[in-house]
């Protein structure tokens, strides 16, 4: 199993495990009210046509989309739970 761990400059921490990444948003009172920190980030293709079609199934936006650098994007969705999460890819 390889597995790399990578913190940009924003405070980010990127995390890839065999091939899938997650990232972690540093905890933030303002951004990420209590009990929704930390944001885990779910990696994609295409973020703009995946936001979409969660919004389409009943997701509600958060923030962003926000373009981070290096050619990445992240925003974040709020589940039908309550639950924070985020997408993060080319926009």
């Amino acid at each position: 199993m390889e597995s790399t761990a990578v913190q940009v400059d924003s405070g980010f921490w990127f995390v890839e495990v065999d091939g899938v990444e997650i990232g972690f948003h540093p905890a933030d009172v303002e951004r990420n009210p209590f009990g929704t920190s930390v944001v885990a980030y779910f990696a994609t293709g295409d973020l703009r046509t995946h936001r979409e079609a969660l919004l389409d199934a009943g997701a509600e936006h958060h923030r962003g989309p926000l373009t981070i650098g290096g050619g990445r994007s992240i925003c974040q969705l709020i589940d039908p739970f309550g639950g924070v999460f985020g997408l993060d890819g080319p926009p």
